[in-house]
């Protein structure tokens, strides 16, 4: 009888350990820690060019981030007013630094170490795309 009891607690303090090994690895998944670092690739839709997104964790534990982009227009920087993950999809934007009324919504599916998304220009505030297209980076 004492030996069953034993047991039983053995096999629930492993599935106890199992479930929290479990949830800790989703939340990571879900925050997008394992996709901190630098990408680089291209970009192209209303034109076409290089592309750098910079993922870090913040101090707040939260993803932050910004880009590089070549355009036919310039180069600029732009930091991420927003970004989440959600598994292996992200979602992001930020501040358009050549038109300051518009904004780019960014969103992507990363498999390894490659990302593949979608980017839509629009006026800030607004669901109205005034130009779009796809890019594709790997990470450095």
């Amino acid at each position: 009888m004492r030996h069953r009891r034993v047991s039983w607690r053995l096999v629930f303090t492993l599935i106890a350990i199992c479930s929290a090994h479990l949830n800790i690895g989703a939340a990571q998944s879900q925050s997008g820690d394992q996709f901190a670092g630098t990408w680089a690739g291209t970009w192209d839709g209303a034109g076409m060019g290089e592309f750098t997104l910079t993922l870090d964790k913040g101090t707040a534990g939260a993803i932050t981030g910004k880009v590089d982009v070549v355009t036919d227009a310039g180069p600029y920087t732009a930091e991420l007013k927003s970004v989440a993950f959600e598994g292996q999809k992200m979602s992001a934007s930020y501040d358009f630094p050549l038109d300051p009324g518009s904004e780019v919504v960014m969103a992507a599916t990363f498999d390894g170490a490659t990302a593949k998304g979608t980017w839509s220009l629009r006026p800030k505030g607004q669901s109205t795309e005034a130009a779009g297209g796809t890019w594709t980076v790997t990470k450095k």
